[in-house]
């Protein structure tokens, strides 16, 4: 089997902690031009965007040198850019290291910091602010946690060990507990175990779950709980602890939802009320990632992590249920 060659190092430095866009051009195609592949394959940028980078010298190759708008169209050639950073709205949480070595870095995610650069979330994300806040332009994710979920996030060092430590996930030797605030139910049976199929389709903000055979598992059980009124007895809350041995989209707050729980602050179950705006902090998603505990793949260590965070809605259920 032949083994893949990796792709050359970038030549452009990161930018706000945000890595250049790395372009390999497709081996076949019928482009006269670099630029007028890049037309094609950047149809959703403001028109004029290409020909201004091009202009400015901003699309290099690998020696670092800007490549002329009309250079020929080379298959299977390498070329790099900074694309235009969205304005966005800072996340005013801190971002807090609990753990670091020179292999990880593990730190303690707020909530509304997404984990890595996706769509119009960039240079606020858990990625680019570490890079920017430790120094260490190589730091990766191995591993992510929805932007609504706070906890603890694991990131490599060392490019070259990343691999390893998302194999840990994958292979899911990580022993992962959560913890969520939602209704009590003085019905509900816990603990137990939650099995089903769940499915997120693209372009659908929810998943659901259909027949078939389970691909998610969670064991679910209260650690705490308030009852309601004597007239009301569904009306408490409980503060949950979530045992995920798999790990589907939405997969927690999928099983709780079908549970008749619905997580506190969630946009998304029972009822799709939208994305939450940008910068809209009042009413976080009441769901922890509270530990990990795993053995370091590289150094053999026996490791477990907490998050020293606290879910809002607990220590404030009245403000919370009045809203």
């Amino acid at each position: 089997m032949r083994r893949r060659t990796p792709p050359p190092p970038s030549p452009l430095p990161q930018r706000d902690g945000v890595d250049a866009v790395r372009v390999r051009l497709p081996a076949e195609g019928a482009w006269p031009t670099l630029r007028a592949y890049l037309v094609e394959r950047l149809s959703g940028a403001a028109p004029g965007a290409v020909a201004g980078m091009f202009d400015a010298g901003l699309v290099v190759g690998a020696d670092g040198r800007a490549v002329a708008a009309e250079a020929a169209y080379a298959p299977g050639t390498y070329v790099w850019f900074h694309r235009e950073l969205p304005v966005e709205v800072p996340v005013p949480f801190p971002l807090e290291v609990v753990y670091r070595d020179d292999h990880i870095v593990v730190a303690d995610k707020p909530h509304f910091l997404a984990t890595t650069p996706r769509g119009s979330h960039v240079t606020q994300t858990a990625l680019a602010r570490l890079r920017r806040e430790l120094g260490i332009p190589a730091l990766g994710a191995a591993h992510r946690l929805d932007r609504l979920t706070a906890g603890l996030v694991l990131f490599t060092v060392r490019p070259e060990e990343r691999g390893a430590y998302q194999t840990l996930f994958a292979e899911r030797r990580v022993r992962k507990v959560y913890e969520a605030v939602a209704p009590y139910d003085p019905r509900l049976s816990l603990p137990r175990t939650v099995r089903s199929r769940i499915v997120k389709e693209r372009g659908v903000q929810a998943a659901r779950e259909v027949e078939g055979e389970p691909n998610a598992v969670t064991r679910v059980e209260l650690i705490e709980y308030r009852a309601g009124p004597a007239t009301e007895p569904t009306a408490g809350l409980g503060r949950y602890r979530l045992l995920p041995t798999t790990g589907q989209t939405h997969q927690l707050r999928v099983h709780l939802n079908a549970l008749g729980l619905p997580i506190l602050g969630d946009p998304l179950y029972p009822l799709v009320t939208g994305p939450v705006p940008d910068g809209d902090f009042r009413r976080p998603l009441q769901l922890l990632a509270r530990e990990l505990e795993f053995t370091d793949p590289v150094t053999g260590t026996a490791h477990r992590f907490r998050s020293g965070r606290t879910l809002a809605a607990w220590s404030a259920y009245d403000e919370w249920a009045g809203q």
